[in-house]
C-alpha cells in the first residue's frame, strides 16, 4: 500500500475538519427552541438561577464576567465569588432594591437545544409584566424557597401560567443548601403544591430540588448532595420537554395572513406564520371570514419552494384561484376551519393604571386581525389567591376577570385552550395607543351565531338620493350651559329652510326615553353615547342629517361614534365656552347644586371634560351669538350633496 504523502494527509485532515464543521453547523441550525420563564415570590432566586444557567452554558463574555466580579464585590456578595443574579437584574432600580421589576430576556444554548428565558417579577404589583413573559412561554419554572414553602405569590404565578396555557410546569425547590438538603422538607413542599395545583387544573408537574447558589441539580445530574433524588437535572428536563410548535403540528392547518406579497404583476402570495397544522401543495383551504375556498399551489420561501411546511414556519402561500384574501384573513384547512363570531366570553388581565371603562371602544388585536371592541360589565373578578369569584363593576390594574367582549366585525378565532395564536388578544386604548389588557377567548356567545344581518333591497345610498342630500352627523360637544342645544336648534331650523331632512337628538330629551335607565357615572356616560351613536348611524342609513347635542365628555366615545360611520360623515363641532362663562349662565341651576355637593359626577366640577384636540368645527359662544354660530356652521358643512 503506497504511503500517504504529507500533502495528501493535510488535505484529508482539512476535509474531515470541514465535514465536522458542516455537521456541527447543521446540528445547531436545526436545534429546536424552547421559551421558558422563571417566576415565584420575591427573593426565591429566579435571577440567580438564570445567571447560573448562563454561566454554566458558557454564554458570558470575558468582559461581562470581569464586570460581574466587580459588581459582586461592590454589592457585598455573602462569601460567594460571583452574584449570578446581577447578570439578569439589569435595571439600576433592581440592583438597588435587590428585586426584579421588568421582564429580563436572556438567550443560551446547549448541545441539544436553544433557549430563551424570561426572568419575571415576583412582586404582585408587577403582575402585568409577568403576564407579558408568560404569554409566549412553552414552560414555566416556578421557584419556591425551601425555607418558606408554597407562598401566595407561588399560587398567583402558577394560576397565571396555567391561565395563559403553559402546560409544562417545573417546581424548582430552590436554596436546598440552606435546609441541609433535607428530603422531608422537599417532600412537604411538593405535597403542598400538588394539593393546590389540582385545585386550579394543573394535572402534572416536575419537581426538582436545586440550589442556584451551589449549582445542585442545575446542569450536572445527579448532585451528590441529594442522593435521595433520582430525577433529571433542570437542564436535562429543559432539553427533553416537547416544545409548542411540535404539539401545534398535530392540529388543523391555520395561517393568519400578515401581508399580501405582490413583488410584480405575475406573483401574488400570502405571507404569514403558520399557527397550527401542516400544509402541502394541493391541499384544499378555506379563507376566513369570507369562506372562499381554493387549493395551495406553492409554498414559497427565501430559500426556495417547500414540499410541506408546519407550525412555527414563516412562509408565503400561493393559491390556485384568484380569490379575495388580505391581511387579517386566516387561511385554514377547508374541512376543519376555525370559528367566526363577534361576541365572546373572555378572561381578561387588566394591565393599565386606568381602570376598564365598561362600554368604551378599544382596539382588539388578535393575530393579524384588528377590530373595534367593547367590554361589558365583568361577570366576576377572580381572586387568584383564594380562587373566589368576586362581584365587579370594572377591572383595575393587575386584576383578572371574566366578561363579554363584543366586536364591530366578525373575528376568526379559536378558544385559547386550543390555540394561543387565534385565542389570545390584547386591547389597545384608541386615544393613547397604550396596551391596556391581555385576554383569552373562552367561547363565542350563542347569540352571535344565531343573529345574522338581514340584507335589504333599498340601500342607504338610495335613501340619501331620495332626499337629495348626503347624510351627516353634526356632533355638538361642550360643557353644560355652553349653548350646544340652542345652536343645534338654530342649525336645524336653517337646514329646514333649505329643504333638508334632519333630526335633532338632544341629551336631555333622549334621557326621557331611550336612555332613561342610565345615570351619570362614567360607565353610564359611555353607554349613553354608545346608544346615541348606534341611533345616529341608523338615521344616516335612512339618509338623514342628524344633529346631536350632548356633553359627550370623553374623546374615546366621540371617536367611537366617528368609527361607526362612513368616512367624512361625522362632523365634530366643539362649542367652546369657558367653564366660568358656562357656570355663570347656569340656566338649569346644575352648577350650583354641583358646587354644593348635591349633584355628583357633574362634568367640569367633579367629572372631567376632555375637549376635542382636532375638532372639525369650533364655535365660540362668547364671541358669537347662537344665530351667528349657526350661520358659520352651515357655511362649513356646505355643500350637502
Amino acid at each position: 500500500m503506497a504511503q500517504e504523502s504529507t500533502t495528501d494527509a493535510i488535505y484529508r485532515t482539512e476535509a474531515l475538519i470541514a465535514e465536522d464543521i458542516d455537521a456541527y453547523l447543521d446540528q445547531h441550525q436545526h436545534k429546536t427552541m424552547l421559551r421558558f420563564i422563571t417566576c415565584g415570590s420575591v427573593d426565591d432566586g429566579k435571577s440567580t438561577l438564570i445567571g447560573r444557567l448562563l454561566y454554566d452554558s458558557k454564554m458570558i463574555f470575558e468582559d461581562q464576567l470581569a464586570a460581574l466580579e466587580r459588581d459582586s464585590k461592590r454589592v457585598g456578595t455573602q462569601g460567594q465569588e460571583i452574584d449570578f443574579a446581577l447578570l439578569v437584574d439589569g435595571l439600576a432600580a433592581e440592583r438597588e432594591q435587590g428585586i426584579t421589576i421588568d421582564v429580563a430576556y436572556r438567550f443560551f444554548n446547549t448541545e441539544k437545544r436553544k433557549f430563551i428565558v424570561a426572568d419575571c417579577p415576583g412582586h404582585e404589583q408587577y403582575t402585568r409584566n409577568m403576564v407579558t413573559g408568560a404569554s409566549t412561554a412553552d414552560l414555566a419554572v416556578i421557584l419556591v424557597d425551601a425555607r418558606k414553602g408554597v407562598l401566595v405569590q407561588t399560587r398567583r404565578h402558577s394560576y397565571i401560567c396555567h391561565l395563559l396555557g403553559i402546560r409544562n410546569i417545573v417546581l424548582a425547590v430552590n436554596k436546598m443548601d440552606l435546609v441541609d438538603y433535607d428530603k422531608a422538607t422537599f417532600d412537604k413542599i411538593v405535597s403542598d403544591y400538588r394539593e393546590f395545583a389540582s385545585e386550579i387544573g394543573i394535572e402534572s408537574f416536575t419537581a426538582i430540588p436545586i440550589s442556584g447558589f451551589r449549582g445542585d441539580n442545575i446542569t450536572a445530574s445527579p448532585s451528590a448532595n441529594t442522593p435521595w433524588y433520582s430525577g433529571p437535572s433542570l437542564v436535562d428536563h429543559l432539553e427533553s420537554v416537547e416544545v409548542r410548535s411540535a404539539v401545534d403540528r398535530d392540529k388543523p392547518f391555520r395561517m393568519p395572513v400578515q401581508w399580501v406579497n405582490r413583488p410584480d404583476l405575475d406573483f401574488r402570495g400570502f405571507a404569514g406564520l403558520i399557527a397550527g397544522g401542516e400544509v402541502r401543495p394541493g391541499d384544499p383551504i378555506r379563507v376566513l371570514p369570507s369562506g372562499k375556498t381554493s387549493t395551495i399551489e406553492r409554498i414559497v420561501t427565501f430559500d426556495g419552494d417547500l414540499d410541506e411546511a408546519g407550525a412555527g414556519q414563516s412562509v408565503t402561500l400561493t393559491l390556485a384561484d384568484e380569490i379575495d384574501c388580505s391581511r387579517g384573513n386566516v387561511i385554514a384547512a377547508a374541512d376543519a376551519p376555525p370559528q367566526v363570531a363577534d361576541q365572546f366570553e373572555a378572561t381578561i388581565v387588566w394591565m393599565s393604571d386606568d381602570a376598564l371603562h365598561v362600554g368604551r371602544s378599544y382596539w382588539l388585536k388578535l393575530a393579524t386581525q384588528t377590530v373595534s371592541a367593547t367590554v361589558r360589565e365583568p361577570k366576576y373578578e377572580i381572586d387568584i389567591n383564594s380562587l373566589e369569584r368576586l362581584a365587579a363593576k370594572t377591572l383595575e390594574l393587575n386584576e383578572i376577570g371574566v366578561a363579554e367582549v363584543h366586536t364591530d366585525k366578525p373575528l376568526v378565532f379559536e378558544p385559547y385552550v386550543d390555540s394561543r395564536t387565534l385565542g389570545g388578544f390584547i386591547l389597545v386604548d384608541k386615544i393613547t395607543n397604550a396596551t391596556v389588557a391581555a385576554g383569552m377567548l373562552n367561547f363565542s356567545l350563542r347569540r352571535s351565531q344565531n343573529i345574522h344581518w338581514q340584507p335589504t333591497d333599498i340601500t342607504r345610498e338610495h335613501h340619501a338620493s331620495m332626499k337629495n342630500q348626503t347624510p351627516r352627523v353634526l356632533w355638538f360637544t361642550g360643557l353644560s350651559g355652553s349653548g350646544k342645544s340652542t345652536i343645534a336648534n338654530e342649525v336645524e331650523k336653517k337646514l329646514a329652510l333649505m329643504n333638508r331632512h334632519t333630526f335633532l337628538l338632544d341629551g336631555d330629551n333622549v334621557r326621557h326615553g331611550l336612555n332613561k335607565d342610565l345615570g351619570f357615572t362614567e360607565a353610564d356616560r359611555i353607554e349613553n353615547i354608545r346608544r346615541i351613536g348606534e341611533v345616529a348611524k341608523l338615521m344616516t342609513d335612512a339618509g338623514l342629517i342628524v344633529l346631536t347635542a350632548f356633553i359627550s365628555p370623553f374623546r374615546a366615545e366621540r371617536q367611537m361614534v366617528r368609527d361607526m360611520l362612513a368616512e367624512h360623515e361625522f362632523i365634530e363641532i366643539f362649542v367652546d365656552t369657558p367653564l366660568e362663562v358656562a357656570e355663570e349662565r347656569d340656566v338649569k341651576g346644575l352648577y350650583k347644586k354641583a358646587r354644593e355637593g348635591k349633584l355628583k359626577n357633574f362634568t367640569g366640577i367633579d367629572s372631567p371634560y376632555e375637549a376635542p384636540e382636532n375638532p372639525d368645527i369650533v364655535v365660540n359662544t362668547v364671541a358669537m351669538t347662537p344665530e351667528e354660530a349657526a350661520d358659520y356652521i352651515i357655511r362649513q358643512i356646505l355643500p350637502l350633496k
